[in-house]
């Protein structure tokens, strides 16, 4: 058997392992366009900003490497131009000599991944406009800053690859501007959750610009100019991070069917609409594991076992890929970011019964020295108690987190179930109850009716309602620091002896630091006949908002004292 494989990174040479591994006699011939292969895509910010200081440490193997220990025949620099499904050869073109040829396969792998999407700007064709896919993009802007020395540098697009080129570049140290035409950074997340990634680039000296569209880039002496819808930019260099497109041209041409964006249309086996040619990673469209949505999902993770699945079946073994949830961690400065299933701007498009947990739990035990508080957000069904997702924000413990609630959406489990997890404990590392036991609990609670809630959204519809009261049950120091005007404060444990200062019929909610003592007062009022809710993620998760940008100061009015 031949096997012929076009793209040589993470799904190319993934899968041509794992063939070899399956057939020592298969013939294995891989072509990549660029100069290197199984290179390590999320580690090129970090070269740039000196954290991965050796340019071969981005490289797992080498052609010579591979080609020794699984006896395939890697040609770089040399790109397939043609498949011709009737005859089952492709057309290649060598980048160096200009040469072309033809070579034949049984069975085709197509692993050409996404090219950075190039918006029909003005000016994109400056030499002091960079994108970041390959290799040769990092040695090429890390020449261009140790030769250029450039002071002022601005990232066009908010998501994962902008956020590291945003930190990296400030680590070298630049001048960076970040530009978002959406409302809140990282897609992943939800505009509430974002609000705190908002607040940590702008602590470490990013220029942040949301709800902003770049029209046109001018070049002016020395440097760029980057028009927006509000202002014009002087900069010395520009990373456009605006996203990936599907690099599917070679199939479009050889009439294999397409999927959304134009991307390639697979079964469960990975094979495309013609029987002997496979295809994996980006340039794929596969479906969404929570939602069951046909969905790109540019990761890593699922380009390896989308390899590993097409290996298999091309060597007569059968698998199949059961959907992708779009498990995501990044770095954003010193907090983590981490994100798992689909989010809650999802669950409402697609009409699911759902509710929501926000907690701030700490990441391990309290009494503990070093421990640093996280945000985590769960959403589930309350029909069924499937969990649909979660987003975690932290400096610590949030990867450990993030990584349990993957696992329990992959194996089914009950949103409930969180409750009943026996994770690892030992002071410096979690707490007897751990975050993910408690986002269990929480939500048991109010599956079961034992608690109500309300969220900041509720917010300003409450503080014009003179039929509801508003109660803070933090201390009074608490309170005088920062609070939502309009709210009472009763501090918990003063509750029980002052209830006779809560009007009688009227529903209250109560809002505290972290939710925790809202809830028990809840439990109090609840013992004394009274209607309550308790306050979602607590009034810090309200300070994150405020501070983030993701809520209107006119909605939602707060006493702040600075």
């Amino acid at each position: 058997m031949k096997v012929v494989i076009v793209g040589g990174v993470a799904g190319g040479a993934s899968a041509a392992a794992r063939i070899r591994r399956r057939d020592e006699t298969a013939e294995i011939v891989m072509f990549e366009k660029t100069g290197y292969i199984s290179y390590a895509n999320c580690g090129l910010p970090y070269y740039i900003g000196g954290s991965i200081a050796d340019e071969e440490d981005l490289t797992l193997q080498t052609p010579e490497s591979f080609r020794q220990r699984f006896r395939v025949d890697v040609r770089v620099l040399h790109e397939v131009t043609v498949i011709h499904p009737e005859k089952k050869t492709v057309s290649v073109t060598d980048l160096r000599t200009g040469k072309q040829s033809e070579e034949s396969y049984d069975k085709l792998l197509l692993s050409t991944g996404a090219k950075p999407t190039r918006p029909p700007l003005p000016g994109l064709d400056n030499d002091r406009v960079f994108t970041l896919r390959t290799v040769e993009d990092t040695l090429a802007i890390k020449a261009f800053i140790d030769r250029k020395k450039p002071r002022r540098a601005v990232v066009i697009g908010g998501g994962f690859i902008g956020l590291e080129m945003a930190e990296n570049l400030r680590h070298n140290p630049l001048d960076v501007t970040l530009i978002e035409y959406a409302d809140h950074l990282l897609a992943p997340l939800d505009a509430d959750m974002a609000a705190a990634v908002h607040t940590e680039m702008k602590a470490n000296g990013v220029h942040l610009l949301l709800k902003t569209a770049v029209t046109a880039l001018e070049a002016d002496k020395d440097g760029i100019l980057v028009r927006t819808s509000a202002d014009t930019i002087p900069t010395d260099m520009v990373l456009l991070c605006v996203g990936v497109t599907p690099d599917t041209a070679l199939a479009a041409a050889a009439g294999l069917k397409l999927g959304i964006r134009n991307s390639i249309a697979v079964n469960a086996q990975m094979q495309t609409s013609a029987p002997d040619i496979y295809a994996v990673g980006d340039a794929v469209q596969v479906r969404h594991f929570v939602s069951g949505e046909d969905a790109l999902v540019s990761l890593a993770g699922p380009a390896n076992k989308q390899a590993r699945i097409a290996a298999d079946n091309i060597c007569g073994h059968p698998a199949s890929y059961d959907g992708a949830q779009g498990s995501s961690v990044i770095k954003v400065f010193d907090m983590t970011v981490a994100t798992t299933g689909i989010k809650e701007e999802q669950a409402a498009r697609l009409g699911l019964p759902y509710d929501k947990v926000v907690l701030s739990p700490m990441s391990h035990a309290s009494y503990y020295p070093g421990g640093r508080v996280m945000t985590i957000k769960l959403l589930f069904r309350t029909d069924t108690q499937q969990i649909l997702g979660a987003q975690i924000l932290g400096y610590e413990g949030v990867d450990k987190r993030i990584d349990v609630l993957a696992t329990a959406i992959r194996a089914g489990m009950k949103v409930t179930s969180l409750c009943e997890l026996e994770l690892s404990y030992a002071p410096p590392y979690s707490s007897a109850k751990d975050p993910v036991n408690m986002a269990g609990y929480i939500a048991e609670n109010l599956l079961s009716g034992m608690v109500k809630q309300f969220h900041y959204e509720d917010l300003p519809a409450l503080l014009q309602n003179k039929d509801v009261f508003l109660l803070d049950t933090r201390t009074p120091a608490e309170y005088a620091k920062g609070h939502v005007e309009g709210f009472v404060n009763i501090p918990l444990d003063e509750l029980r002896e002052r209830l006779q200062e809560l009007p009688a019929g009227r529903p209250v909610y109560v809002m505290c630091q972290s939710g925790l003592r809202s809830y028990l007062a809840c439990r109090i009022l609840a013992g004394n006949g009274m209607d309550c809710y308790n306050f979602s993620g607590g009034y810090r998760f309200y300070d994150i908002l405020r501070k983030g940008g993701a809520l209107p100061t006119e909605a939602y009015p707060c006493g702040m004292n600075r």
